[in-house]
């Protein structure tokens, strides 16, 4: 199966209220009711007790974070509705394909750890744009960064998005505001509310509510795994180990390797997220929140733990999930089938089919709802910080006072987040979908260029200005060709059966970032090489000596420069 067949035809679907979906007990549900408002009140009071008024509390949040509580922040912000939701889809509706999604996303973090994480802390500035800009020495390639983190942020949000939307629909039913569907109405709802208290609290604020965002999201998600497991017979304390003994008793669909996807598909998908996990920046920035490069690994490693207890325990829910749906509604594959509407809430309906009450179903639905707003909190962060700081602050206007960066960054939130509202009225795909195409975006236009710019020194401007417009134009073909912005040929884009199988959307990576890496590497070698104090800050950047926690890359630099001046004067 190619990509375009995968995203067309087993996972998008039109979203209609009335495919929310099939067996999926839809009303007000009082206490799973009262336990989300009282989550986003929380919430909404967070973001005003760390109400901020400058630009380090709004971008990095001070620079403040511990290891374990950032940790947990990573968890949170990258636990999206995509993990709690969507993964957990894909593993039910395409089988074996689906586990891409897991080992993709998590083996990106070994790669942050080793290679990203204590150098970006020690480059030390406050955005991933900001970190293009100053090591490449080029206000245009800060702009081209900015406007991918921003164009990130906002295809990542339409997942979240989606995500509320159907979660919240479940619990507190369709309000029957006109013209607008169940759907609508919830999803703006909660990115109101979402938009309202990061417009408050920036970075800081964010990151108290990520904690206690991560352990409602994981507490839900286990519980709900754990009783579904015992409830309906399948196992009894280790589901994530237990549930292979369904395999056998499942269709091939779900269990034969790449029925659901080709091999080419799956490599390319996993290749495209596991770097894509490296090049996001809303994951990047999380290093620039704590103290030093040493609390910026064992955040890694915390985050990598914390991200693992969900990501280990997603099959086993998709199993119990898919098999319940088959005994208690219809047939999961063929046609019709199983709608991507109820694959996107297999979490929550595996629980309702297993005869849980539905307070304790909520639960496991209010667990999903903490997962979008914790991780569209991070990308309108990402993506506000890349307006504010990177184009306003640093192109627009470089005599920007604190309060007018804090302004426009509270200004670009709430654009963003109109932005996103707007289309995800109707989203052509599942939540899983929308997410990996950020991803693709992430892994070939920007990973390249931390990477290069962290590990090799002769990369210059040009290159990476090379780099980042060719990495657009790879991106954007396939995006075209399968017709995921609706622009080309009705939405059906250009059908071009070549570009579809060998560098479908959701796996562009596996092209795109070789041909990034090529053409940055080869220019840089054609054109000048970078200054030399550019060179030092690549050096500093590997450097074994500790750096206190407001002082950066740069600024050390520029001492050793100005002390080699002065020895040599004397």
């Amino acid at each position: 199966m190619n990509g375009a067949t995968l995203t067309a035809d087993a996972m998008a679907l039109p979203l209609q209220s009335e495919l929310l979906p099939e067996g999926l007990n839809v009303s007000f549900k009082l206490l799973p009711a009262i336990l989300v408002i009282g989550m986003m009140v929380t919430f909404l009071a967070a973001g005003f007790l760390y109400k901020v008024a400058d630009s380090d509390d709004m971008w990095v949040a001070g620079r403040s974070i511990g290891n374990v509580e950032n940790g947990m922040a990573i968890g949170a912000n990258w636990m999206s509705a995509a993990s709690y939701l969507g993964m957990a889809a894909l593993i039910a509706l395409s089988g074996v394909y689906g586990l891409a999604f897991v080992v993709g996303w998590t083996t990106g973090y070994f790669i942050l750890l080793i290679f990203l994480a204590a150098q970006m802390r020690r480059f030390g500035k406050y955005t991933a744009p900001d970190f293009v800009g100053d090591r490449f020495n080029s206000d245009t390639a800060r702009a081209i960064a900015a406007v991918t983190t921003f164009l990130i942020g906002f295809v990542y949000a339409l997942g979240q998005a989606r995500g509320m939307g159907l979660v919240g629909l479940y619990i507190l039913g369709d309000p029957g505001i006109p013209g607008l569907t169940g759907y609508q109405a919830m999803m703006i709802v909660f990115m109101v509310i979402t938009i309202a208290y990061l417009s408050l609290s920036g970075m800081l604020g964010a990151t108290k509510n990520m904690v206690l965002q991560y352990v409602i999201l994981i507490g839900a998600f286990l519980v709900g795994l754990l009783v579904t497991g015992w409830t309906a017979g399948f196992s009894t304390v280790l589901p994530q180990l237990e549930y292979g003994m369904l395999i056998s008793e499942l269709s091939a669909e779900f269990s034969a390797p790449f029925a659901g996807g080709s091999y080419y598909l799956w490599i390319a998908t996993c290749f495209s997220l596991i770097f894509g996990t490296c090049g996001l920046p809303h994951v990047l920035v999380r290093f620039y929140t704590v103290e030093n490069e040493r609390v910026a690994r064992w955040s890694t490693v915390w985050g990598l733990f914390f991200i693992c207890l969900l990501y280990l325990s997603a099959p086993a829910f998709a199993a119990f999930g898919t098999a319940l749906y088959g005994s208690e509604i219809g047939a999961v594959y063929g046609d019709p089938g199983m709608s991507s509407a109820a694959g996107d809430v297999i979490v929550v309906l595996a629980a309702q089919l297993a005869g849980l009450p539905s307070w304790l179903v909520g639960i496991v639905a209010a667990g999903g709802i903490a997962a979008a707003v914790a991780t569209t909190a991070g990308l309108f962060i990402a993506a506000s910080s890349a307006i504010s700081h990177d184009i306003y602050a640093t192109i627009i206007n470089e005599d920007a006072t604190q309060r007018q960066q804090v302004l426009v960054g509270r200004l670009s939130i709430i654009a963003i987040g109109a932005l996103s509202i707007v289309f995800a009225l109707d989203p052509q795909q599942p939540v899983a979908a929308l997410v990996s195409f950020a991803f693709s975006l992430a892994a070939i236009v920007l990973f390249p260029m931390f990477f290069l710019g962290l590990w090799w020194e002769n990369t210059n401007r040009q290159g990476a200005l090379s780099g980042m417009v060719v990495g657009l134009i790879v991106w954007f073909i396939p995006m075209f060709n399968e017709g995921n912005f609706g622009l080309i040929n009705d939405g059906a884009g250009w059908g071009i059966d070549a570009i579809a199988t060998w560098m479908p959307a959701i796996g562009s990576g596996l092209i795109g970032v070789p041909i990034v890496f090529a053409v940055t590497i080869v220019v840089s070698l054609l054109t000048d090489e970078p200054p030399e104090e550019t060179k030092m800050l690549v050096r500093q950047c590997h450097s074994p000596d500790p750096m206190d926690r407001d002082v950066t890359a740069a600024e050390i630099v520029a001492q050793k420069r100005e002390d080699r001046v002065t020895s040599d004067d004397d």
